[in-house]
């Protein structure tokens, strides 16, 4: 079904479709045209309806239900104009990536400003650029929203043009910052503004890798593993200092040749893949402790990209906590709608040593526990804390239990129980988070995965 009917005057370049189920979202679209005297505007409320109405215009703003597939479609109709693509409230970056490779121009997260829009697809049109050719690459929106990452403060306004810098080149890529600051983000963000923004974008967390199957992981066994999952497109390497030394030494191997074998073969492949590589910890610690090869980190460390922690991001924070509150309150169900009176300033107040993934964490928590329409500060401050008495001395335990060390060793337990008591407690800390919790206990990352692993075992064996 279509809404306004295009003008006999009208043409191609002069025509913009909105296809959404939404009449609400049509209406606003419609309006926000309308205020900018620019475009006229057809409409579809789905797919089937936009598609002959398509070739009819030379820019469109596109939302379905599943994106990628409505993309490729749109394109294979005929339309070549400008599109953007408005994903679900909580889409995945694998959604928006998807959409780029589909043959989108640009991705928004609903709820969508309708203004924003606007000033995206006139940009590009042939009504205002007569010119306009394909671009080899999307161009990336400076206004808050940024393939996956939100914010508007100066820090992340630089992070957002040097990956625009650092996209069109093919060497290597070395994210850092710590836990929580979108490493994962920035990596899929430099592949979709890259020419490689049609091949895949594959992830591998090199913490969550058991040490005997790394090898396999990354180049293959019987089928094909990451590098050439990746081939024609982007790979990231997480923790890549988690990698074992075998792993590693195949890897600067491939970094120099272009070849690598998969486990156990003899035959040499090729894939053509770009890296990019992160690490919560600095990466000069990880080399001269050993864990990371000094040779590999040189050819890794040919562009370096640093993402600032969320104390530093100045009011993105709160740009953060009301869209998380969106779409939280959403997803849960729950008629809240803003922040209280004083809750922004307690928000500013913390630290955040785990940053966007502990506000991420924080807002989904206190928009289950929170009442009435509005989130109040006491639902952000922090605990305070926990003061426990000093533990007896073992001489004390020994006097409690009765004299002599035989009732003193039955006040004592193994130390494996105490270890698995200490790193459950600060995983549960963490909200599951591994690499966090072994932040915080002076641990790998995968120290606490094999412990984990092996505490499964033991409870399957027993």
């Amino acid at each position: 079904m279509t809404g306004l009917s295009s003008p006999p005057q009208t043409d191609r370049r002069t025509c913009v479709l909105v296809c959404d189920p939404e009449t609400d979202v049509r209406n606003m679209m419609r309006a926000a045209f309308a205020r900018r005297d620019a475009l006229h505007v057809l409409e579809a409320e789905d797919l089937a309806a936009a598609m002959p109405l398509a070739v009819r215009c030379s820019a469109a703003l596109l939302a379905a239900e599943h994106p990628e597939d409505a993309t490729r479609r749109l394109r294979a109709s005929g339309f070549a104009g400008t599109l953007v693509v408005a994903l679900a409230r909580g889409s995945s970056v694998t959604e928006a990536v998807a959409a780029m490779r589909a043959g989108a121009d640009d991705v928004v997260i609903k709820p969508i400003g309708p203004e924003d829009v606007v000033d995206r697809l006139l940009a590009a049109t042939p009504a205002r650029r007569p010119e306009r050719r394909r671009r080899d690459r999307p161009q990336l929106p400076r206004n808050g929203d940024f393939c996956g990452f939100l914010g508007r403060s100066r820090a992340m306004q630089a992070v957002y043009a040097q990956i625009e810098r650092l996209a069109a080149s093919r060497a290597p890529v070395f994210v850092t910052g710590e836990s929580g600051t979108g490493k994962a983000l920035a990596a899929a963000a430099l592949h979709m503004a890259s020419t490689r923004q049609q091949g895949p974008f594959n992830a591998l967390n090199c913490s969550a890798i058991p040490a005997s199957y790394m090898e396999q992981a990354v180049f293959g066994l019987t089928g094909p593993g990451a590098i050439e999952r990746a081939h024609g497109g982007t790979l990231l390497l997480d923790e890549v200092a988690e990698l074992n030394a075998v792993t590693q030494s195949k890897l600067l191997n491939f970094l120099e040749k272009g070849r690598f074998r998969r486990a156990g073969e003899t035959d040499e492949r090729t894939s053509d893949v770009r890296l990019v590589c992160a690490t919560s910890r600095d990466p000069q610690d990880d080399v001269a402790s050993g864990r990371l090869r000094e040779d590999l980190f040189y050819r890794l460390n040919v562009l370096t990209l640093s993402l600032p922690p969320l104390r530093e991001r100045d009011d993105d924070v709160i740009l953060l906590a009301e869209a998380f509150l969106a779409r939280f309150a959403g997803e849960e169900g729950r008629p809240i709608s803003r922040l209280g009176p004083g809750a922004a300033d307690v928000l500013r107040a913390r630290p955040f040593r785990g940053n966007v993934r502990e506000l991420q964490n924080l807002m989904r928590r206190a928009v289950i526990l929170g009442d009435g329409g509005e989130l109040g500060p006491e639902l952000f401050e922090e605990p305070e804390p926990t003061h426990h008495a000093e533990a007896p001395s073992l001489h004390a335990h020994a006097m409690l239990s009765g004299s002599g060390h035989g009732g003193m060793i039955g006040q004592v337990e193994p130390f494996a129980i105490i270890e698995r008591r200490v790193i459950e407690a600060a995983i549960a800390a963490f909200d599951g988070n591994i690499p966090l919790a072994a932040a915080a206990l002076d641990l790998s990352p995968s120290t606490l995965y094999r412990k984990k692993l092996a505490w499964q075992e033991r409870r399957r064996l027993s």
